[in-house]
């Protein structure tokens, strides 16, 4: 079994954020529909909310925004923000359709030390999606502490009921990106790395995540002909 890491006791070589985007939306057009015509999709978009992240925590609240514009374009997105912080602190949101009101809920939240708490996140999205189903799960986080094969497994479990993980690393752990990677793999999702600070990178992406949840490849292949950068990238990594 792997041994967890702490936050930031490592940097990997630097890469290119470009080609690693490029990979990323490449990867999601091998993804077959996301929703049934006429229902909304179901989107889980889980956040580290621990101290290392409170540096760009303002950029997270504003980067759902175009979430939603996305969808709201394509035909509509529910989406449930959960985070986790501190000593094992693990909350969700209820599922939402409005945009002001998840960004109401994510201002009342602030970062608290603690530990990642990433096996949490993926089985309470098993537990949702049981109950009605998510298209996916997004996951915005820049560090790994916790035993890597229970979280490839709980991953796998994902990818077996069709629910993809898009996992967003922020900074440049190796053990994250290990781990995320994987994550993504096992879960038939995608993986892309971010540089802090770099919201329009993220937005991209997350855009890209919007567009296949609420209306699958036909949406996100729209998408990629509108725009550069994001779409495209999670087309190509999805294809594989």
């Amino acid at each position: 079994m792997s041994t967890p890491t702490r936050k930031g006791t490592e940097q990997a070589p630097a890469t290119s954020s470009r080609a690693d985007i490029d990979a990323f939306l490449s990867k999601v057009k091998s993804l077959g529909p996301a929703v049934t015509a006429g229902k909304r999709g179901r989107l889980v978009f889980a956040l580290d909310a621990t101290m290392s992240r409170q540096p760009t925590w303002d950029t997270a609240q504003q980067l759902q925004a175009e979430m939603f514009r996305e969808a709201a374009a394509i035909g509509g997105l529910d989406i449930q923000l959960v985070y986790f912080r501190g000593m094992g602190e693990c909350r969700s949101s209820a599922f939402v359709a409005d945009a002001d009101r998840l960004s109401t809920l994510m201002s009342r939240i602030d970062c608290r030390g603690g530990h990642t708490q990433i096996a949490k996140v993926l089985s309470h999205t098993r537990k949702e999606h049981k109950t009605q189903a998510v298209q996916a799960l997004v996951y915005v986080g820049d560090a790994m502490e916790e035993a890597v094969d229970d979280l490839a497994a709980a991953a796998g479990e994902l990818g077996l009921l069709g629910v993809p993980v898009f996992m967003f690393q922020e900074g440049r752990d190796p053990v994250a990106e290990n781990a995320f990677r994987e994550i993504a793999r096992l879960s038939r999702g995608a993986y892309s790395h971010f540089d802090p600070g770099a919201a329009h990178q993220l937005a991209e992406l997350l855009r890209a995540v919007a567009a296949y949840a609420a209306g699958g490849m036909k949406a996100l292949t729209a998408l990629s002909s509108r725009q550069a950068g994001g779409a495209q990238l999670l087309l190509a990594q999805l294809r594989r």
